[in-house]
């Protein structure tokens, strides 16, 4: 694949550039008007490149067409990333560090005078001889899922430039607010067009995953009472202190911190207050149902003590399901996990089946009638200043992406 890393390089340096931050508070869709920047850049992009039926809609969508050069192909396949990049950390003046043949080491972030450390990250150690690409430690990098955004679109215009490659029709598609759980609100899938799709949005060279969890957000209401601390004998009722307590019937064990694999947690996101009043936001999540649906039992039965010890409406909550593990959704078609496999082992990648402690698009999707597994993308530590990519791992995603429009088009 001649100057592909190249052309990956500089396309995700130019995506990093663009402030993508999606905000949980906003009642717009995008939740951000800057997203709209980079969703423009793609479209023009892809216009240029020679994609049909390019286009933006009134949510911010962005969706295109790679032709077929083999028209009989029956299936139309998908591939989506999102633009947004998560509200947790900066994600403003991003200073890209690329590193050349990296030695295995510790590697400085040099904007904050920090160090990611191997013994921190030992994957890292996995990563000796790559090209890598961190910020400078004053922001996130944006590789979620800003690497799989510039592998699809490096994926595509590899595909318009070899025609002699035989694959059918191919719908790429971009959309925000992921990072907040509202990525597909308006996505139309009959519009999109494809039968089967894959989000571009993991980690690891090698993940595949068609499991993830089971989504809520418990969002609490606490109302206090202020009385002056010198005459608050048995009239105040202070808000902060029952936000501890109420934090405290919650199991300590189903932390995140203290999770991993298949385990699901109850994780607190957010805490305001003062004595008056205070809120709590906490996200819940499960592989299982069964267990997902009691880890809510146990958020309302904790809401519910509070209200019998100080007063029925001390605490208000808000309990709302965000997405559900897409397997139900995709075991009944087997076809698009093997395809994903071989198109691994075509790009001498070894297939890591394994559960996303995450959601994705395309767990939303697949319960919208778009069966969307995803696909590692090469990123790690997502989400805060020790966010990295592998250029050479981005590479082997792009590789799938063609291996799979090819492998789809065969009978």
């Amino acid at each position: 694949m001649e100057n592909i890393k190249q052309r990956l390089l500089e396309r995700f340096i130019r995506y990093t550039q663009f402030d993508t931050q999606s905000d949980p508070e906003s009642e717009t869709f995008p939740s951000t008007a800057k997203q709209l920047l980079l969703l423009n850049h793609l479209l023009e992009e892809m216009i240029q490149l020679g994609l049909q039926e390019v286009e933006i809609d009134e949510h911010g969508y962005v969706m295109g067409t790679i032709p077929a050069t083999q028209p009989a192909a029956e299936t139309v396949i998908g591939f989506i990333s999102h633009v947004d990049t998560s509200p947790e950390m900066n994600g403003a003046g991003v200073k890209p560090q690329i590193i050349e043949n990296y030695d295995g080491g510790d590697i400085p972030l040099k904007g904050a005078g920090l160090v990611m450390s191997v013994d921190d990250f030992p994957e890292l150690a996995l990563l000796k001889g790559h090209t890598l690409i961190t910020s400078d430690g004053t922001s996130l990098l944006g590789a979620d899922d800003k690497a799989g955004v510039a592998e699809i679109m490096t994926a595509a215009e590899y595909l318009i430039q070899h025609p002699e490659i035989k694959h059918g029709k191919i719908r790429i598609g971009f959309t925000p607010d992921e990072e907040i759980g509202r990525g597909v609100d308006f996505f139309n899938v009959e519009r999109f067009g494809a039968q089967v799709a894959y989000t571009l949005d993991g980690s690891a060279v090698g993940e595949l995953e068609y499991e993830n969890f089971n989504a809520a957000s418990a969002k609490i209401k606490i109302n206090g009472r202020s009385i002056h601390p010198g005459y608050a004998k048995d009239k105040m009722v202070n808000a902060i202190q029952v936000a501890f307590e109420l934090h405290a019937l919650l199991p300590a064990w189903e932390r995140p911190e203290h999770t991993d694999h298949y385990d699901g947690f109850i994780h607190p996101i957010a805490i305001r207050g003062e004595v008056d009043s205070a809120s709590l936001e906490y996200i819940i999540r499960d592989h299982s149902r069964q267990k997902f649906e009691h880890k809510k039992e146990v958020v309302t039965a904790a809401v519910a003590f509070i209200n019998q010890r100080y007063g029925e409406g001390t605490v208000e909550l808000t309990l709302k399901d965000q997405y559900y593990n897409m397997r139900e959704q995709v075991e009944p078609f087997p076809e698009i996990i093997e395809k994903a496999k071989q198109a691994m082992e075509m790009a001498d990648v070894a297939p890591l089946v394994k559960p996303i402690r995450g959601g994705t698009d395309g767990a939303r999707l697949s319960y919208m009638g778009l069966p969307c597994p995803n696909i590692f993308t090469g990123g790690g530590n997502f989400h805060g200043r020790y966010e990295y990519a592998s250029l050479d791992t981005m590479r082997a995603a792009t590789q799938v992406i063609i291996n799979l429009a090819q492998l789809w088009a065969q009978k």
